[in-house]
């Protein structure tokens, strides 16, 4: 859900012909947001975890407090995530089959499934990946410090809006030089969709970038999990 609606609105906005086209990064940014929050609605039963950068916060977060990880749950979450948005973005590039076909830049194409830097630094594309990540997950981190009942894990239909909206906020200030990854899964997943799929002059996928929006969010993700009960050390008393 979180991909096919994630890689739905970028289509929509820079593949040719589209009702969509030119809508902007904001829109990319609004739907990217609302892609989260159905993904966290439907996904709810299983903890709500769509993005590998979360659980490894959650696992540092854990060690950090000295709670129990439940580790095979997290690795059998972090396989389904993977997994999910490799479907998702396949379902994504069938609802714009046409318009693919009537793209004639391969940039585009690639844009619908990954990220890419607006300017190609490695390092600093690695540190707003860093920055970025950090944000996302220590504000849900902090849902379970603040009337979350003490488990960050539970998310119900506000908190899925909250994650909606902070994803909406990282894509508006943080957004710009990378296009904001923020989640290993959503972007090497749907690179590897991009880089099998018989998409017509798409051109290569990238590799050699690919490395930073998987190492980017882990970092970012176990920083704020490791940081988060010191920072959040009042809200946890």
């Amino acid at each position: 859900m979180l991909l096919l609606l994630g890689a739905g609105v970028v289509a929509n906005v820079v593949l040719a012909k589209t009702k969509g086209f030119g809508g902007g990064f904001l829109m990319i940014n609004f739907g990217w947001g609302l892609a989260v929050f159905a993904g966290v609605l439907v996904s709810g039963y299983s903890g709500a975890q769509l993005n590998p950068a979360v659980t490894v916060g959650l696992i540092a977060n854990g060690l950090a407090t000295g709670a129990e990880v439940p580790w095979a749950a997290y690795m059998i979450s972090i396989l389904g995530q993977f997994v999910g948005a490799f479907i998702g973005a396949v379902l994504a590039w069938a609802a714009y089959k046409q318009h693919f076909d009537a793209e004639e830049d391969p940039g585009a194409k690639l844009g619908t499934f990954s990220t890419g830097p607006g300017i190609r630094s490695y390092g600093w594309n690695l540190v707003t990946e860093i920055i970025a990540t950090f944000v996302l997950v220590f504000v849900i981190l902090s849902f379970g410090l603040n009337g979350g009942g003490g488990d960050a894990t539970v998310v119900g239909p506000l908190g899925a809006l909250a994650v909606a909206f902070t994803v909406v906020a990282i894509g508006a200030s943080l957004g710009g030089p990378t296009g904001y990854a923020i989640n290993p899964a959503r972007d090497l997943a749907p690179r590897i969709a991009h880089a099998v799929l018989p998409i017509k002059g798409k051109g290569d996928s990238d590799w050699g970038y690919a490395w930073v929006p998987v190492v980017g969010p882990l970092i970012g993700g176990a920083l704020a999990g490791l940081l988060a009960p010191v920072l959040l050390a009042s809200g946890m008393a």
